[in-house]
């Protein structure tokens, strides 16, 4: 059985950072491209971060380009997103998923598992 799980979110002010991890049961992530998703309230899920099997090839949407770096060790089969310089818009459940597709999928309907999220929350 397949189970995905994130860690590391948490409370923090604006300007700070944090470093969200996923890991997975039932899975060898270096066979799987890799995103990080959030949910805001009241708003649709979007794509933040995708990251390419072998890790050469990343994606990030805009409002978070030069703030967050998206990275995997797959020898320890685990996914990372570093967020600095977070931003009260920032607030929003994030969720890791991995997808099948080969290359540098971004679209939520190519990633096939998914962890339940970790809460981050940034106060002005």
């Amino acid at each position: 059985q397949v189970q995905v799980v994130e860690s590391g979110g948490g409370l923090v002010q604006a300007g700070g950072s944090l470093r969200l991890s996923c890991t997975a049961s039932g899975l060898t992530l270096d066979n799987y491209a890799m995103g990080w998703f959030r949910q805001a309230p009241g708003k649709e899920r979007e794509g933040v971060s995708c990251i390419s099997r072998s890790g050469g090839s990343t994606y990030y949407v805009d409002s978070v380009k030069g703030r967050f770096t998206i990275s995997r060790d797959n020898a320890k089969n685990t996914l990372y997103l570093q967020m600095n310089s977070l931003k009260p818009e920032d607030t929003a459940m994030y969720y890791c998923a991995a997808s099948g597709r080969l290359g540098l999928p971004t679209r939520e309907p190519d990633f096939g598992y998914w962890g339940q999220g970790t809460q981050v929350t940034v106060s002005s």
